[in-house]
């Protein structure tokens, strides 16, 4: 009975995994259908040496603190993390996360890999998971705080709809209060879900609020939130838009909160319909603005590519090893000629 239920689970997880993949793909088939190839292909003809190097070296300041985030989390839950293996690790995650449909295989493979090594997968899995939570908190407030301030089409949508905005923030207050009155009685109980939720719980407490660690993590969080509007500004400028930085942010930190979704191709898909749909809502092109998003990604590929010199690079060494280990454990074999010398040495 225990396998069927492993099985149940695997068949869910596979069918997760697709869906996410055919929402993707069903994005980008709609984006294609409608505003045809051009734009995709304009993405790539508007790349020159140049806006690369620009977005392969702002990709490099953002692995850096990215990985640097994940040490202070890391360390925070008592797991050792040095930085240079920390930038190797994400440098890797972000070439399969681009390379690998799903677009976050890369992140559970740095989690298990961490978590073997420190012979504590959970913990190493919480680690990322904590780490990636800290930057997706900043990236949602800093993009709520733009949305609802500065003029953009959401804020526009907003003001046409008022009642359902304010019924919306509504629920999610409520909602919030619920999770302070489960948390409160979490506390009084002894169930298994209630241990791992307090376990869960210390973990954010000490891995990411704990004084030693959340300014770092908070200034980390946020240089990588500039660097990605940095390089969606490098890839507006170089699609050919003019638009000014104030009314291109809310529609970049818009891209970026759609890419927060789980559903996408390596990446690819939400990313370019709301892109398309920002733009042409703004009054600019939706062409442009699926180019821009097409530059985007090819940028962030490129910035990812270290990932797989680090991947090739330990796959050689591996083999080198697995290599000396075979020639160590081989038996010397005597051959006729050593036998004589030695027989002539002992006499």
């Amino acid at each position: 009975m225990p396998s069927t239920g492993y099985r149940g689970g695997d068949v869910t997880r596979s069918v997760w995994a697709l869906a996410r993949m055919l929402g993707g793909a069903g994005i980008l088939a709609l984006l294609l259908w409608r505003l045809g190839t051009g734009a995709f292909l304009d993405g790539l003809r508007v790349i020159d040496a140049g806006t690369l190097l620009v977005a392969f070296l702002i990709g490099l300041a953002t692995t850096v603190f990215s990985a640097w985030r994940w040490c202070l989390v890391a360390r925070g839950l008592g797991l050792r993390l040095p930085l240079r293996a920390a930038i190797a690790d994400y440098y890797k995650a972000l070439f399969l996360n681009a390379a690998l449909p799903g677009g976050v295989l890369g992140d559970v493979e740095r989690a298990v890999r961490h978590g073997k090594d420190e012979g504590d997968v959970g913990r190493g899995v919480r680690a990322v998971v904590l780490e990636r939570t800290a930057g997706q908190i900043v990236l949602i407030s800093v993009g709520v705080t733009v949305l609802l301030t500065v003029p953009s089409p959401v804020l526009s949508h907003l003001r046409a709809h008022a009642g359902l905005a304010a019924g919306t923030a509504a629920a999610a207050l409520g909602a919030g209060a619920v999770v302070l009155l489960a948390g409160t009685r979490l506390r009084r109980s002894t169930s298994r879900w209630a241990s791992a939720a307090r376990t869960g719980l210390a973990e954010i407490r000490v891995g990411l609020l704990a004084k030693r660690n959340w300014p770092g993590i908070v200034l980390a969080s946020t240089v990588v939130l500039g660097g990605h509007l940095a390089t969606f500004v490098v890839a507006a400028r170089a699609a050919g838009s003019s638009a000014s930085l104030l009314r291109l942010a809310p529609l970049m930190l818009l891209a970026l909160l759609a890419m927060t979704l789980p559903v996408s191709i390596g990446g690819w898909g939400p990313r370019e319909g709301v892109t398309a749909w920002a733009f042409g809502a703004a009054g600019l092109s939706a062409t442009e603005g699926l180019t821009i998003a097409v530059v985007y990604g090819l940028f962030a590929f490129v910035a990812a590519l270290p990932g797989a010199v680090v991947l090739v690079g330990r796959a050689v060494a591996r083999a080198r090893a697995a290599r000396a280990a075979r020639i160590t454990d081989e038996p010397v074999v005597a051959t006729p000629l050593a036998v004589r010398v030695l027989a002539a040495t002992a006499a």
